[in-house]
C-alpha cells in the first residue's frame, strides 16, 4: 500500500493535530537521520504535538487571566520588602491552598509589592492549569453595576464564576456606594468555599467600613473572606520611590 505525504497531512488535519501536520517533514528528516523505529518516530510526533497544545493552552489561560504585567516570585526583592519572607510565599507555590479554597490577603501601603506577589502567584497557578482571573476593584464594581444590560459583562463575570482563583487588586482605593457593596457581598458569598481570592488593598480591615459604606456589608465580606485565610500585613518604604528614574543622569 502506497501512503502519500500529502494523504497524512490530510489525517492529521482530520484528527485536529496541526502541529504535527505542519512540521512533520522535519522529524521525518530528524527520524531518517536518528535511523528511529517507527514507534519511536510516532512517540516523538505525539510529544511534540501534546508539547504544543500544551503552551497553546498556557498561552490562552494567561491571556484570559487579563494580568497588568508579567512578574514572577524570582523578580520579587524580599531583601527590601521584609513584612513578608520568602520561605512564606514559596509555601504558597503548591497551590494546596486553591484546592482548599483559601483566600489570601496582602494589606499594606502603596508600592510594597502586594500586587507584584498577587500576580505572581497567578502566574504560577496558570501554569499549573488552574484558570485564573485578575480584576482591579474598579473595574469589577462596573462590571457588577452593567451585568444584567450588558453582554460584555456578562460574559466577563461568568469568567470570573468559572475561575479557580479570582485575584480582586486595589480594593479601598475608591469608595463604593451601599448598593456597589451589597453586590460586591454577593459575589464574594458566591465565591465563598468554592473560589480562591486574593485581595490587594492598601486600608486595613477597619477601614473597610468607611470604603464599603455599611458595617453590617463590610462584616459579612470579611467574615467570608478571612475564614479560610492566610493575612499578610505587608510595611515598608514603596519600592518604586527607592528605584525611581530620574530624567537627569548623576
Amino acid at each position: 500500500m502506497t501512503v502519500t505525504l500529502t494523504e497524512v497531512k490530510k489525517m492529521l488535519n482530520e484528527v485536529r493535530m496541526p502541529y504535527s501536520r505542519d512540521n512533520i517533514d522535519e522529524y521525518l528528516k530528524l527520524a531518517v537521520k536518528e535511523d528511529m523505529t517507527c514507534l519511536e518516530f510516532a512517540h516523538l510526533l505525539l510529544r511534540k504535538e501534546t508539547s504544543h497544545k500544551s503552551e497553546i493552552a498556557l498561552q490562552k489561560r494567561i491571556k484570559q487571566a487579563n494580568f497588568p504585567y508579567v512578574a514572577t516570585i524570582e523578580d520579587f526583592d524580599f531583601s527590601f520588602q521584609t513584612s513578608v519572607t520568602k520561605r512564606q510565599i514559596t509555601q504558597l507555590l503548591d497551590m494546596n491552598w486553591i484546592e482548599k479554597a483559601y483566600n489570601l490577603l496582602f494589606l499594606g501601603p502603596p508600592s510594597v509589592g502586594k500586587t507584584h506577589l498577587a500576580v505572581s502567584l497567578g502566574m504560577k497557578a496558570v501554569e499549573m492549569g488552574y484558570k485564573v482571573s485578575f480584576i482591579s476593584m474598579d473595574h469589577l464594581i462596573k462590571l457588577l453595576k452593567t451585568e444584567e444590560i450588558s453582554n460584555k459583562s456578562q460574559k466577563a463575570m461568568k469568567k470570573i464564576m468559572a475561575s479557580d482563583m479570582v485575584t480582586i487588586d486595589e480594593v479601598g482605593y475608591l469608595p463604593i456606594t451601599r448598593q456597589e457593596a451589597n453586590q460586591f457581598f454577593q459575589l464574594v458569598s458566591a465565591l465563598y468555599q468554592n473560589t480562591s481570592i486574593i485581595i490587594t488593598s492598601n486600608k486595613g480591615f477597619d477601614d473597610w467600613v468607611e470604603i464599603m459604606g455599611d458595617p453590617v456589608i463590610t462584616t459579612s465580606i470579611l467574615d467570608r473572606l478571612v475564614h479560610n485565610s492566610e493575612i499578610f500585613n505587608m510595611t515598608g518604604d514603596s519600592w518604586r520611590l527607592k528605584n525611581r528614574n530620574t530624567i537627569f543622569s548623576n
